[in-house]
């Protein structure tokens, strides 16, 4: 659980200072161009993933804190339950994550994105440290669920 619990606090650092970087050194909406699918723009998403439920003001963003902050809660009894330690990494990279989005929303009542890939006409939603973390962990659980169940004799249900 200790490493579990040191990745969630690594996560959220490492979420928090790029955004603290970003914050003090760009304009919204005036990106750096990096390369020809890369870019660091600062935006801010008052909805969840994708910009989803966007301009639901104060209260989209009490009610995401609090479904977030319930999440982190039950991910952590996982975690204290977990004996892998392989899952308890991801699930730390999940925890870490949600709570570096909860604390922009407490702050700013939005989340601040800027990560931008885009390819000629296609565009990825900007996004940040805390959603990879998130995407990353939650990836690697389902992945070492499947491995898990399949070892299990669980895969032909």
């Amino acid at each position: 659980m200790f490493l579990g619990l040191f990745i969630a606090a690594l996560s959220l650092i490492c979420d928090q200072l790029s955004k603290f970087f970003v914050d003090t050194r760009l304009v919204i909406d005036e990106p750096i161009v990096v390369n020809d699918f890369f870019n660091v723009v600062k935006v801010w998403n008052t909805g969840v993933s994708f910009s989803m439920f966007n301009g639901h003001g104060d209260l989209g963003a009490r009610i995401l804190i609090v479904v977030a902050l319930a999440v982190c809660g039950g991910l952590f009894y996982w975690m204290y339950r977990e004996k892998s330690t392989k899952k308890n990494i991801c699930l730390g990279l999940i925890i870490g994550g949600a709570l570096g989005n909860v604390f922009d929303r407490v702050r700013y009542g939005a989340v601040m994105d800027f990560l931008d890939f885009h390819y000629e006409t296609y565009h990825w939603p900007a996004f940040n440290i805390a959603d990879s973390c998130i995407c990353v962990g939650a990836l690697l659980l389902i992945y070492l669920e499947m491995k898990s169940s399949k070892k299990k004799g669980l895969s032909e249900i």
